[in-house]
């Protein structure tokens, strides 16, 4: 979503004097410097659920109608000590605030410096009895008044980053670079658990009866409060053909809350909204520690570089090496005796490429490349059904890409490309000690060869087109069975009803995928320019069921345009439809065309009608909707039937939004200005995964979660402008 306060682009500030007196030395050298500022203020009308899709990333903050606006640039540069510094800030008062700093001596060294906030405003609004959401230890009682009845508690997070890096040339073939960064995040974002009694695990954990719940969701806001430090370096070389680099790249991940410890009291809601109490069995499971991502790092090791053979054939390469581990201790104590998964992922890249120039007229690229995962972590059995022990899974294998490229320039007027891609995947074979659920079937390899070919034209001095189409090809090695604990059994009978109608990833199945697509460029006089595109695209899939996803297609049209009126005037627009579709079944239950359908549409002109004068604007419209046409299998139970003949299927979820931006700008005089910016956004959305017909979705507690579906919001800013 568009940040409102984008519009007012903030620039300078006196501040930049006060931070480089501090960093640099006095210097009585010839200077020049430039400064500018801008202040402001803001305001924006509407209610807290009025503003919730706006107030996303807007940076106001949620319970305030107004803002300050303050930005600044500074630059200055010393010709005889050769150095160059340029400070920038922008949406320092409100909750996006930025603020850069980029110091050099061209030709010697470069040092940059950055501090960065975002916040990110949940757009569904929450109403709740729980207690310290957003902790660790939330305390869960339902409310007494029934749904609606709490106090609202607002899913937010907050990014702040700082980042500092260093770039030195060492000689005219050696070169230097560093970056730092390290960002905090902090806040709470939506999250919950749930669970169904009596389950295969545990069938002593009683269900829903008319006097106690064993049916339960219920919201548990995930408490962020974590830091990702990265660090990037890298030492360059360069020879009269060769260009080498070696790097390194880390990456550290660390979050204060390793889980969270739920205290759930012993009364719920039933789905009829009457409340009983827990059934014990399920109120065990409630209670239960909830664990969070943990810690983990990621270190890699990389050549790059190129070589010229000639003026005509280049060769570019790389290799890397890179090891992910995640062994922080587990939550609780484990049944396995493990205390930490020492979770460990080794990775290896090779890759090669080619490009070439045998001739004027051709051009020749080729490229392979090989990618290597060795997943090294210990198996241990942590899942138990029964007396079966199941360990978890072994993700090692390998992947081959080769790619092939050939350009003909047949005259003037026409560019022909033919290009060949292939892909081999290999999964390993699969863990013996391991199991999976909800899968009939594996396979250990795939491959995929496609073919594509395009043809570019120049059909006049104000007209070029081009059409390309593509196809390619995914097979793969047999189908394999897992026998529950026992590795896998490549023996499948194909007429076994259990496969007929099994489930089989379309990951893994028989794939052809075909598409077309079209671009133009017309400019028909030096004031209009006109670029259209389309493109089709059908994927068929394969597999030994005859349910699962079978087809999916898309088709996607655009056009942009410029006119330019005078040269005080622009107008420009665009307009654009996609559509996805997916058609899907599922044995004994329900056979699903969803269809997803994309239209936008803009206006927008800048126009200059005095020296003094600026205006500008643009309109801007998006509809996004997604229906689900479903019927039934033949073989669907008579529940199945009923549900569906009663609900009527699901409902469509729609989403349009209109926006309105508007700007002027008055020069009063060299150096100063007025600027004056207005938004206006209506929006509607109506998600039925989250409420229905203005009823928002409601968890076992009584909490509820759901938002306007008309909203309608306005934003205008004023900024003095001052440089000097």
């Amino acid at each position: 979503m568009t940040r409102p306060i984008s519009l007012i682009h903030f620039q300078h500030s006196v501040l930049a004097l006060a931070v480089y007196a501090a960093c640099m030395p006095a210097q009585a050298q010839s200077a020049e410097a430039q400064t500018s500022i801008a202040v402001g203020v803001g305001a924006v009308s509407g209610s807290t659920a009025d503003r919730a899709l706006f107030d996303q990333y807007s940076g106001i903050p949620t319970d305030s109608d107004a803002a300050g606006l303050l930005g600044f640039d500074y630059s200055l540069r010393q010709e005889e000590a050769n150095n160059w510094m340029e400070l920038h800030g922008s949406d320092l008062l409100i909750d996006t605030r930025e603020l850069n700093l980029d110091w050099r001596r061209p030709g010697d060294w470069k040092f940059s410096a950055g501090y960065g906030e975002l916040v990110r405003n949940d757009p569904y609004q929450v109403n709740t009895g729980l207690i310290n959401p957003g902790s660790a230890a939330p305390t869960v009682e339902a409310l007494l008044g029934g749904a609606g009845t709490g106090s609202n508690f607002d899913l937010q997070t907050k990014r702040s980053a700082l980042g500092v890096g260093y770039t030195k040339i060492i000689s005219p073939r050696m070169q230097f670079a560093v970056d730092l960064k390290s960002e905090n995040k902090s806040g709470s974002r939506l999250f919950g658990i749930g669970m169904n009694c009596p389950t295969s695990y545990d069938p002593g954990c009683s269900g829903t009866t008319g006097i106690q719940v064993g049916w339960a969701t219920l919201m548990m806001p995930e408490p962020i409060d974590a830091n990702h430090s990265q660090i990037d370096a890298r030492l360059s070389y360069a020879l009269e053909k060769l260009r080498l680099s070696v790097g390194y790249y880390g990456s550290f991940y660390r979050n204060k809350n390793s889980a969270i410890y739920p205290d759930v009291a012993g009364n719920l809601y039933n789905p009829v909204g009457t409340l009983l109490p827990v059934s014990p069995g399920l109120l065990g499971y409630l209670n239960q520690p909830i664990s969070l991502p943990p810690d983990s790092q990621a270190h890699q090791l990389d050549v790059t570089g190129n070589y010229a053979f000639t003026d005509k054939t280049r060769a570019t390469f790389k290799l890397a090496y890179s090891a992910a581990m995640q062994d922080d201790a587990f939550v609780g104590p484990s049944r396995t005796g493990a205390t930490s998964l020492d979770g460990r992922v080794n990775t290896a890249l090779a890759q090669f490429g080619v490009t070439s120039r045998p001739m004027p007229k051709l051009d020749l690229s080729a490229d392979v490349r090989y990618f290597n995962k060795e997943d090294v972590t210990p198996l241990v059995a942590y899942n138990i059904a029964g007396n079966t022990p199941y360990t978890n899974q072994n993700l090692s294998g390998r992947k081959s890409n080769a790619k092939l490229q050939a350009n003909w320039q047949f005259n003037s007027d026409y560019r022909g490309t033919l290009a060949a891609d292939y892909e081999f995947i290999d999964r390993n074979l699969f863990t013996a000690s391991s199991a999976v659920a909800g899968i009939t079937a594996l396979r250990e390899n795939t491959d995929e060869a496609g073919l594509r070919a395009e043809l570019r034209r120049r059909m006049s001095e104000t007209l070029s087109g081009a059409i390309s189409y593509s196809r390619s090809n995914r097979n793969g090695s047999s189908w394999l069975r897992d026998n529950s604990g026992l590795g896998v059994s490549g023996v499948i009978d194909f007429a076994d009803p259990a496969v007929v109608n099994g489930i089989f990833a379309p990951t893994l199945a028989d794939r052809q995928r075909d598409k077309v697509k079209i671009y133009a460029d017309w400019m028909p006089t030096k004031d209009w320019s006109v670029q259209f595109s389309a493109e089709d695209g059908t994927d068929k899939y394969t597999s030994p069921s005859v349910y699962g996803l079978r087809d999916t297609s898309m088709n996607h049209y655009s056009v942009d345009w410029s006119y330019a009126v005078s040269f005080r005037v622009q107008l420009n627009g665009y307009a654009s439809r996609g559509v996805q579709t997916f058609n899907q079944s599922r044995y004994a239950g329900y056979v699903m065309s969803f269809e997803n359908t994309s239209t936008t549409f803009g206006l927008g002109f800048t126009a200059k009608p005095t020296n003094q004068w600026d205006l500008g604007g643009s309109l801007s419209y998006i509809d996004d909707t997604s229906k689900y046409g479903q019927t039934l299998d033949a073989t669907a139970d008579a529940y199945t039937v009923a549900s569906l003949a009663a609900s009527g299927g699901l409902p469509d979820i729609d989403f349009q939004q209109t926006t309105l931006k508007l700007f002027g700008k008055y020069a009063i005089d060299k150096k100063s200005a007025v600027r004056v910016d207005f938004v206006h956004q209506r929006s509607t959305y109506n998600d039925w995964a989250w409420g229905y017909s203005g009823v928002p979705y409601t968890y076992s507690d009584g909490t509820t979660l759901g938002q306007d579906a008309d909203q309608k919001v306005s934003f205008i800013g004023v900024t003095y402008l001052y440089s000097f």
